[in-house]
């Protein structure tokens, strides 16, 4: 049966702009993520004068990332107590002021506060769309959302990642414009997305919100998978680079056809995911099993042929993999403690993205060669694969039926 057939009344009214907004929205947080990259080194040549640039200036490419790690958890607080909406629009205009900050501030310190508090907003613009979704759809749409979500990340980054290169050719200072765009979806967002109520269906369990405890122990599960799951994923965009060099291979043009490669791959594992029955759609080991197939071929590489074919089977199975992950999150969590249990899973998410090139680095000292690392990586992943596998089959498919009645 196809999503349109099994559409709520309440989700036919909808229409597709709340999506398509949600969907822009939650590509915000990447544009902080890989903006910047090709201008750090500009930027380090006009701070270089600053004691301890060296460090600083990476710092304004990451330091987003774990705000928005360490504070998303109270995001999702806020966003339960405040209203979804209300604190959506708020962060996005909150965004644009402070990601726009370095155009005119001097100092590489207030850069860097500037970059924190850039990180705070896409907190809580991350973890109110993600809610958002959960409020509006249920069931087989509601999949389909949050996949086309990992497809709309990996697309803008790459695209940002270009956009970024192109701007910061003229000035270091240019590519901070971008965060400007914020000013003109707030304004949509409060005219286009709906507010938001418990719904008769689809919220789960259906008790008194007070008279239900928030699942502590199910969320601390699926956020520690979560966190390694974003090492997983992040792990060839971080790290491709410096394995094509390891190959010998340091032109731009072939490093943009690999990047590119494999943001492709994963918009097919999202397609795919999408296309698979509900029950599957939460098949962690298989997914997880996928990852590390990919890893162990990256890791045994000795050409360019291999390596790449490696990162994209690899970056199929996270295209399936985060969806999988989020969904499972979402999965019986009631319309009152939606918030902070997304706030939760999406400070695990970018928690494992800050913590993925030092696993890599650690790695890589104890194996040797980064090569080598992906290889203990492939074995971990594996690892987890069949720990998952495991207690798949010893526990009862409650999560599952519960998923695919959502």
């Amino acid at each position: 049966m196809s999503a349109a057939a099994t559409q709520s009344p309440h989700q036919r009214t909808l229409g597709r702009l709340p999506a398509v907004l949600l969907m822009v929205g939650s590509c915000l947080p990447v544009l902080g993520a890989v903006l910047l990259a090709p201008v750090l080194p500009r930027m380090r040549d006009h701070f270089e004068g600053v004691p301890g640039s060296g460090a600083l200036v990476p710092l304004i490419l990451t330091v987003p990332a774990l705000s928005l790690a360490l504070l998303a958890p109270f995001a999702g607080v806020l966003v339960d107590k405040l209203g979804r909406k209300r604190l959506l629009v708020v962060a996005t205009v909150m965004y644009a002021v402070f990601g726009t900050a370095p155009l005119w501030l001097e100092s590489l310190h207030e850069i860097l506060v500037s970059r924190f508090l850039v990180g705070i907003a896409e907190a809580a613009i991350m973890t109110a769309c993600t809610t958002l979704i959960g409020d509006y759809y249920s069931g087989e749409l509601r999949d389909r959302y949050l996949a086309l979500q990992t497809m709309c990340a990996s697309v803008s980054a790459t695209l940002f990642f270009v956009l970024g290169g192109v701007l910061g050719s003229a000035n270091w200072r240019a590519p901070f414009w971008l965060y400007a765009v914020g000013l003109l979806i707030a304004p949509l967002m409060v005219r286009a997305l709906p507010k938001t109520a418990p719904r008769s269906k689809g919220d789960v369990p259906h008790v008194q919100p007070s008279k239900r405890p928030f699942p502590v122990r199910r969320m601390a599960g699926i956020c520690v998978l979560t966190v390694f799951g974003a090492v997983v994923f992040y792990t060839v965009p971080v790290e491709m680079a410096f394995l094509l060099d390891g190959l010998d291979v340091d032109s731009a043009g072939a490093i943009g056809a690999v990047t590119a490669a494999a943001s492709a791959a994963t918009v097919v594992g999202s397609i795919v995911f999408t296309r698979l029955p509900a029950r599957r759609r939460q098949s962690l080991p298989s997914f997880f099993g996928i990852c590390a197939a990919g890893f162990l071929l990256m890791g045994t590489a000795d050409g360019l042929l291999l390596l790449v074919t490696g990162a994209v089977v690899n970056c199929i199975g996270t295209g399936l993999l985060l969806p999988a992950l989020v969904t499972r999150a979402m999965s019986g969590l009631g319309f009152s403690d939606r918030g902070r249990g997304m706030g939760l899973w999406t400070a695990a998410f970018f928690l494992g993205e800050f913590l993925c090139p030092l696993v890599l680095l650690g790695g890589e000292r104890v194996a040797g060669s980064l090569a080598m690392a992906v290889a203990l990586l492939a074995l971990l992943t594996a690892l987890v694969s069949a720990a998952l596998a495991a207690l798949t089959r010893r526990r009862p498919v409650t999560t599952r039926v519960l998923t695919a009645q959502e």
